[in-house]
């Protein structure tokens, strides 16, 4: 079984797509340079601006990375920062708490893992 969130997927797609438009195009129509004195940007600033924009976009499309995968032998959880691969062994319960966000593993040695890709915001599956 593979889990991911489905309106992470497109919010973050969206707001990608979105800021890498509204940063060519304001890259386009920054003012040139015109006379001396005048505050201006050259060709390098444009490729600047568009390349923040594109870094931008990597940085939100990063939130598309969160997975679960489980098999009878274990669970495997991306979320954000690094990668987790936890025996089932060790996995007391698997909870959806009301009003939290996402769902949690608690484990044995009483520590909990979040899963960061079952969203409450998905609904039922």
């Amino acid at each position: 079984m593979s889990y991911r969130p489905r309106k992470l997927l497109w919010v973050c797609r969206a707001g990608a797509l979105g800021l890498v438009l509204a940063f060519g195009v304001v890259s386009v129509l920054l003012p040139g340079r015109q006379g001396e004195g005048d505050a201006a940007f050259g060709p390098g600033d444009q490729i600047a601006f568009f390349g923040i924009g594109l870094l931008l976009a990597w940085a939100a499309l990063q939130f598309t990375r969160v997975r679960v995968e489980a098999d009878e032998h274990a669970v495997r959880i991306r979320n954000y920062v690094g990668e987790k691969v936890l025996p089932w062994q060790v996995v007391a319960a698997v909870r959806m708490d009301d009003g939290a966000p996402w769902a949690s593993l608690d484990l044995h040695d009483d520590d909990t893992v979040a899963l960061l890709a079952v969203q409450a915001n998905d609904g039922a599956r």
